[in-house]
């Protein structure tokens, strides 16, 4: 069934789901604040290791249906690509080869003997009323993605996908369109079969019904999607778009039952509780509103000896604790109501952690190391706003957060200072441009201050020791006297007799520790500041309205970038709440083009330092910390490989429970 875009429009988030469709793809449901994302995709063709890459009309007798080979390429495939040579492959990477053959057994970074059974707990902050992660109505459970599959899978030791509802994919040198071969044995959890149908059903769902940014984006890419069989799908892709990250966004559509849906008339924008049946290793087991969710393993999981699953999945049941604020969180662990924490406060990091369970090695207490490029996270500044659309003034405000003080004073000393939206990474931007990332800065020269092609990327500012810097006071309101503003008899500073106001919009108890000092500062500066915490409910239509002046928040970035970044910092994304800042710029735009169109690393990577060194200038988030290690508690009834993989934790995926430490906990009532 072949059948063309509607026409429909683009949104964004809900708490609990996973960020970024592909690496670098564009995200289909509400992923909340701080998703993490990977990302990138090339004009050309990708390399693929052991991939075969069939160059005639016909294909070798024998070279199909071998154990460990690649079939020859379809018919259908040889039809559509009209000469073109056309790769058949397990799996897609953008730029090098995929690192495991074919026939690989398992992934690398997973134990493929670990054991299946026991239940992993963990906590999740404020309420929820919905078990739909893809519309913006109502507050989605945590996890409420986790059922859903995709033809291909992420991986979390290279930038790579591999098959998961498909066996192998198929796509011609220009990348005009792939297809993917399906897993015949695949099926829902209600036991009907996962057919092409239910693909080419679930992407136009998502055009029609879903997240509006990611429909109209999506729809423009690719209009076209087509059951060739009952085990055959083919996705092609607009004649005059990019193709880098169009076969990742393709295969990571999640698929969903085309029956369910037409027999119960749910839609994909409305909050429910219901769900539809997923093919995915878990299901949804029960819930009880705004206290817990717990969801199984299906016995009867269609996937369990895939390559790609061994060592994977390996918990009986996981249970998500609802809590109010992160105190009560904290203290449920203590008494076991939940059995692995993954910690974020500085403060309960170094002094919340000496309990008896922790000394007497009940709980482990561990450092892990986490290779993911940190969120780009700060005090986002809402650029809708009329007084915050003045450079001079969000440099003013910036200079009155002082990271020294609140990293020593509030922190522990625990945390260093973000600088890069892609901190730590190759995509950062670092010293004088130079090379090619120059040559892009002078292509969009007209664009952008000069300052930036000859000067030293901006960087955060210095601050002293204590909480109000007077040295940066004495240059933010020079700053703003350059935009207009004068300080009245009682000090308030006003522009036209207008007040410089500005409001922090916050839900989480837990932050008023750093806002509120932050507010001290800017209101010795003569700023109408003030601090508004609101409950999660508030806050979510508030965050998705757009009616705030700053909130705590991000940017999702990755080491790899593509067509993504357009959804975040492009302006096409200006109605969307990937791009809380409302940010946006011409010359981002441009250079956006050149990351899309990159048919080399090298290529991406100095388009994205290009943008990186741009929108640093522009201070439209103060940056503020992060940590470059995972700080995790947990119940010492749990294992994981060592060494971990670069991109996940994955204490869901890939961790396993010892049933003999279990037992032992369970014999003096640790947990509950």
């Amino acid at each position: 069934m072949t059948r063309p875009a509607p026409s429909v429009l683009p949104d964004r988030r809900t708490a609990g789901a996973v960020a970024m469709t592909g690496r670098g793809g564009l995200s289909g449901h509400d992923a909340g604040p701080r998703a993490a994302a990977v990302a990138g995709l090339a004009i050309g063709t990708a390399l693929v290791c052991a991939a075969t890459v069939w160059l005639g009309l016909a294909a070798p007798a024998g070279a199909q249906g071998e154990p460990g080979t690649l079939p020859a390429p379809s018919e259908a495939a040889l039809a559509a690509a009209n000469g073109e040579p056309v790769t058949v492959s397990h799996g897609f990477s953008t730029f090098g080869a995929l690192e495991l053959p074919p026939d690989y057994d398992h992934l690398r970074y997973v134990n493929p003997e670990a054991p299946k059974g026991g239940q992993i707990s963990i906590s999740s902050f404020g309420t929820f009323d919905s078990m739909n992660p893809y519309t913006r109505k109502g507050r989605a459970g945590a996890l409420s993605t986790i059922g859903y599959e995709s033809m291909l899978l992420d991986v979390a030791d290279e930038l790579a996908s591999y098959c998961l509802l498909c066996e192998y994919l198929e796509y011609p040198e220009s990348q005009d369109w792939v297809i993917f071969h399906m897993r015949p044995e695949a099926t829902f959890s209600d036991g009907t079969p996962v057919t092409a149908e239910d693909v080419v059903f679930s992407h136009f769902l998502l055009l029609d019904q879903g997240l509006p940014s990611y429909a109209e984006a999506v729809r423009a890419l690719i209009p076209e999607v087509e059951a060739l069989d009952e085990h055959t799908v083919k996705f092609t892709f607009a004649p005059d778009v990019p193709r880098k990250n169009l076969i990742t966004q393709a295969g990571g559509v999640p698929v969903w039952s085309k029956a369910w849906y037409e027999e119960t008339g749910a839609r994909l924008d409305e909050s429910r509780m219901e769900i539809s049946p997923g093919s995915g290793p878990y299901m949804l087991d029960g819930y009880d509103i705004n206290r817990r969710i717990t969801y199984r393993r299906n016995p009867d999981y269609w996937g369990n000896d895939l390559p790609i699953n061994r060592g994977r999945n390996n918990f009986d049941s996981i249970r998500v604790e609802y809590f109010n604020d992160a105190t009560a969180a904290l203290e449920a662990f203590k008494a076991g109501e939940y059995t692995f924490r993954q910690e974020t406060s500085s403060i309960n990091w170094a002094t919340a952690y000496d309990f008896p369970a922790v000394r007497d090695g009940r709980v482990v207490k561990a450092e892990l190391p986490n290779g993911n490029v940190p969120g780009a996270n700060g005090f986002v500044l809402n650029l809708r706003r009329p007084q915050l659309q003045d450079p001079r003034v969000r440099q003013a405000l910036a200079l009155m957060f002082n990271f020294t003080w609140t990293n020593q004073t509030l922190q522990y000393g625990l945390f260093q200072q973000r600088e890069s939206f892609w901190q730590n990474s190759d995509l950062a931007a670092t010293g004088v441009p130079e090379g090619l990332e120059l040559e892009y800065l002078q292509s969009v020269a007209d664009l952008i201050d000069p300052a930036i092609l000859t000067e030293e990327v901006t960087m955060p500012h210095v601050s002293g020791e204590q909480q109000l810097d007077r040295g940066n006071l004495r240059r933010a309101i020079a700053l703003l006297a350059e935009a207009g503003y004068e300080q009245d008899a009682s000090g308030r500073l006003t522009r036209e007799g207008q007040p410089l106001d500005v409001e922090f919009l916050t839900e989480d108890p837990a932050l008023d520790r750093f806002v509120i000092p932050y507010v001290d500062n800017l209101r010795r500066l003569g700023v109408e500041a003030r601090h508004t915490r609101v409950d999660p409910a508030q806050y979510t239509v508030r965050e998705r309205d757009f009616d705030w002046d700053v909130i705590y928040d991000g940017y999702p970035t990755g080491p790899e970038e593509g067509i993504g970044l357009g959804q975040r910092f492009g302006s096409d994304g200006l109605g969307d709440v990937f791009n809380p800042a409302g940010y946006h710029s011409e010359a981002v735009d441009q250079l956006i083009e050149k990351v899309v169109d990159a048919t080399s690393y090298d290529e991406m990577a100095a388009a994205v330092r290009a943008i990186d060194r741009i929108m640093r200038r522009e201070l439209f988030i103060v940056p503020t910390w992060y940590q470059s290690n995972y700080w995790v508690a947990y119940y010492d009834m749990y294992e994981y490989p060592d060494p971990l993989p670069p991109y996940a934790l994955g204490q869901l995926d890939f961790w396993w429970w010892n049933a003999e430490k279990a037992a032992k906990l369970g014999s003096i009532g640790a947990v509950r």
